[in-house]
């Protein structure tokens, strides 16, 4: 989904975590929202594969007879994401100290952590950061170690390397076939970009937005 950043008018509480997403070093791979030609992705993801290229791993493809090439760098340079140095994932005993002090109210050693557990404010972050950037293939109402070192480096103003994440995820699609909601947009925009006007292409998948009602959770 696309992240719905306007602040609402009858929720309090709300205006300064929206504030501080809009001022967040993933702000704009939150909003992007491309025109998804349902077409192109097919031809995207049959005709995907896996190169090293240089050392580099690339995701290759054919949409409309033209190449598409995809790497994590291109994935950074596209989203505005100065995330080169930043982690893949923190330590255990790292994620399960932040999200206790910014108020994770259910003690655990397990690594699947639930937004119920915080305040309203915090259920809201997490909710767009999952919605919008994990690949979940599990209750929405739940997230990985992967989204809550996410979560934590936003909060705290570390880098988490939100590239290489997107860029494993696709692989992950393309070797196992598992549809994710977070492929189609990504992908799309990928296609966007380095082929222009897709615009003889009439079926469109039309992307929801997060809508107040979040805000309400």
């Amino acid at each position: 989904m696309v992240a719905f950043l306007e602040k609402p008018i009858k929720s309090d509480g709300f205006a300064e975590i929206i504030d501080f997403l809009k001022a967040s070093s993933v702000h704009y791979a939150l909003t992007i929202n491309p025109i998804i030609y349902t077409y192109c992705i097919e031809q995207f993801w049959t005709t995907a594969k896996v190169q090293t290229v240089n050392g580099v791993r690339q995701l290759q493809a054919i949409v409309d007879k033209k190449r598409v090439i995809v790497t994590e760098s291109s994935i950074r340079k596209d989203h505005h994401l100065d995330d080169a140095e930043g982690t893949d994932c923190l330590p255990t005993a790292t994620i399960f100290e932040e999200l206790a002090r910014i108020g994770y109210e259910k003690p655990s050693q397990k690594l699947t952590f639930y937004k119920a557990f915080f305040s309203p404010q915090w259920k809201y972050f997490i909710h767009t950061i999952t919605q919008c950037l994990s690949a979940k293939s599990t209750a929405w109402n739940e997230f990985s170690c992967s989204m809550a070192s996410l979560i934590i480096c936003l909060a705290t103003n570390q880098k988490f390397n939100l590239s290489k994440y997107i860029f494993d995820v696709m692989v992950k699609h393309l070797d196992g076939g598992v549809k994710f909601v977070i492929i189609h947009i990504f992908s799309k925009f990928f296609i966007n970009q380095q082929l222009g006007d897709m615009s003889t292409h009439k079926k469109i998948f039309v992307n929801p937005f997060h809508t107040k009602k979040v805000l309400l959770i």
